[in-house]
């Protein structure tokens, strides 16, 4: 690694900047000096090499169609086997706007009105809509919650796979619940997924954010049985902070799957994507490992922390500590509010917001999701006024 170390400690002023995560209480909610710990973007600066080729980009003037060169794809090819140990072809890669439209595209060209998608709940929800909002069917495969640590239930996913049922959408490592599939886990579904020939849609976007122990495997990865079923999406918005730059990557070493998704991509209109997400990327890919190794680091010092915090003075909420991903789910079951009363708890009394956990899945009432990718300082005030709320609360 290099000498340089980076200063995630450092509070960088988001408001009034037509930020979503940051904008949204006081301009929709109403409710000012919020602490947003919700939507799942980063509270730190891109690194500055990224910063840095964007605004050599932005000097030249003129913001034509882009043009996307080799370098892009070969960033992406170095990168993934570099941290993952995945050797990609360039003749698998594409790109999209985004994961979730990519989603939806490949639900759109891989299924038809009627068909049945599987969930793996609670999960990220925008899962959910892209699969009604396209007129398809959702079968939900719930995780269990046992000793601590979220299970796929694999029994339950072979019950429910019928004549009709055409794709499962995975999310690895999971939102929300914080899970590093390990290889065991996905040979085993990869398994179900191959003797049942369906089509497995794999979001690991979150792949850069896994700490000690654990490790991401590219579900692609595992064999070309399952390879040749799978389709791979992700992006560096994540990891490096540039979500509004509305830039993805997707893996599929297929050749038809992979053609009529670039069919769909050009009759949307969505082949030329955009300047800056491009430069970024690229940027972000060639010369940020010493950047995403301290950051994760960071990370997982900010999941340490709010750990002992919450076991030491607010055992009323249980801290369900990740194994990946930058979000965490809090158990907030014995204070015994309902979910409505619990959300405007934590809104209006604590002056923190977190998103709402049954969003995810019913499998999450009483819970909510804390998105901890901001500085300690920042971090620490969240949860010193959550303190502070549940001892008034309790007090009542």
């Amino acid at each position: 690694m290099t000498d340089k170390k980076y200063d995630f400690d450092q509070i960088l002023d988001r408001r009034n900047t037509c930020s979503l995560k940051w904008d949204f209480c006081q301009k929709i909610l109403g409710v000012s000096g919020v602490i947003p710990m919700w939507v799942a973007d980063m509270d730190f600066p891109a690194p500055v090499e990224v910063v840095e080729a964007i605004k050599k980009r932005a000097e030249h003037g003129a913001y034509g169609y882009p043009f996307i060169p080799e370098s892009f794809w070969n960033s992406i090819i170095k990168w993934m086997k570099k941290r993952h140990d995945w050797e990609i072809k360039r003749e698998w890669l594409s790109r999209a706007p985004g994961v979730v439209p990519s989603l939806n595209i490949c639900i759109q060209i891989y299924t038809s009105p009627g068909d049945k998608i599987i969930v793996q709940s609670p999960v990220y929800y925008p899962f959910f809509s892209a699969v009604e909002n396209n007129g398809r069917q959702i079968v939900k495969n719930p995780l269990i919650y046992k000793d601590g640590r979220w299970q796929m239930d694999l029994a339950d996913l072979e019950r429910k796979i019928d004549g009709r049922t055409r794709m499962l959408i995975l999310c690895s490592p999971h939102n929300p619940v914080g899970r590093v599939w390990g290889q065991r886990e996905l040979e085993a579904l990869a398994e179900i997924i191959v003797e049942h020939d369906l089509l497995l849609i794999s979001d690991e976007i979150h792949e850069e954010h896994v700490y000690q122990g654990h490790k991401h495997l590219p579900v692609a990865a595992l064999s070309s049985e399952i390879a040749d079923r799978t389709v791979t999406l992700t992006a560096a918005s994540k990891a490096f902070n540039v979500a509004g730059l509305t830039t993805s990557v997707v893996i599929i070493s297929n050749h038809k799957l992979l053609n009529l998704y670039n069919t769909q991509m050009e009759n949307l209109g969505l082949t030329t994507g955009n300047i800056f997400g491009l430069v970024a990327l690229e940027a972000a890919y060639t010369y940020g490992q010493d950047w995403i190794e301290q950051l994760v680091e960071y990370l997982e010092g900010n999941m340490d922390f709010a750990h002992k915090f919450f076991e030491q003075y607010l055992p009323q909420i249980k801290f369900l500590k990740p194994e990946g991903t930058y979000l965490a789910l809090l158990d907030c079951r014995s204070l015994q509010l309902p979910q409505p009363e619990l959300n405007e708890f934590f809104l209006k009394k604590a002056s923190v917001y977190f998103d709402q956990g049954p969003i995810f899945g019913d499998e999450l009432e009483g819970f909510e999701r804390m998105n901890l990718a901001c500085p300690r300082p920042l971090l620490t005030e969240a949860l010193q006024r959550i303190e502070k709320a549940v001892a008034q609360f309790k007090t009542r």
